[in-house]
């Protein structure tokens, strides 16, 4: 297994995936990993390209981003889990919901779409950053992830996520970026078997309240949740986002969160 992967929490506990958004490494559920540990045992990866997971060497999908979940989740012989992941990682766990359902439980897919953005705008984006390198995207994504206000009052994290952003591979932003030009779960929506919670950005401009809309008008079983957030919800709004995906998560189960 090639994957960068961390495996944290009591070996008893049920099993959390984390699936981090483009551009971002698993260091992005910081605010959440507390929590998260108190009732599960949490599996963070890096996607590939990012971090230290290598590129496949092959041309990468949202299929073989799927079966590295799976892969990984056989590899240290995790049956069943939950599952969150956010942009890149929620449209990976619309992917599993809809061709891997029997190893989940609950799935929380979080400032995602069933198709993200124009195929032409992911192919530029990925030729620029493999001609430019990564500062040609770096300079722009405060203002995709957060709102003007979040940005005035947490300089800190949002200079930190964009030192981060500058750090990756281009190689593997751009392999990632192709992912997403051609990922289309549109036709997919109405055959995801397992429970998702689609949590929502109220000023998120990449994936858009309506988008969450329409993938709740035909899931056959999901909910949906409104943050005052932009695009990386859980990193504008923790406590909330904490405190929504466990109730959703845990609902049913031995320990369950009240508001």
């Amino acid at each position: 297994m090639d994957l960068e992967y961390r495996l944290d929490g009591p070996a008893n506990a049920p099993v959390l995936v984390l699936s981090n958004s483009l551009g971002t490494t698993w260091t992005m559920w910081d605010a959440q990993f507390t929590d998260f540990n108190k009732y599960f045992r949490v599996l963070r990866y890096n996607t590939r390209g990012h971090g230290n997971s290598p590129l496949n060497g092959g041309k990468m999908s949202l299929a073989s981003l799927g079966k590295d979940v799976i892969d990984l989740m056989n590899h240290l012989n995790i049956e069943k889990a939950s599952f969150c992941g956010i942009s890149l990682g929620g449209m990976t766990g619309m992917w599993l919901n809809r061709h891997y359902p029997t190893h989940f439980n609950r799935l929380v897919v979080a400032n995602t779409a069933a198709k993200i953005g124009d195929t032409d705008a992911w192919l530029t984006r990925a030729k620029t950053v493999r001609t430019e390198g990564m500062q040609s995207v770096a300079d722009g994504s405060a203002s995709r992830w957060f709102t003007k206000d979040y940005i005035r009052a947490r300089p800190g994290i949002v200079d930190a996520l964009v030192d981060g952003i500058e750090q990756l591979d281009p190689l593997g932003y751009a392999a990632c970026c192709e992912v997403l030009a051609y990922a289309d779960l549109r036709e997919e929506v109405a055959k995801m078997e397992r429970p998702m919670l689609v949590i929502a950005g109220e000023h998120d401009p990449v994936t858009t309240l309506a988008e969450a809309e329409w993938i709740i008008e035909r899931a056959s079983d999901a909910q949906i949740c409104l943050v005052p957030a932009s695009h990386l919800s859980n990193i504008a709004c923790p406590v909330m986002f904490s405190r929504q995906t466990l109730n959703y998560l845990t609902s049913g189960a031995t320990h369950v969160i009240n508001d």
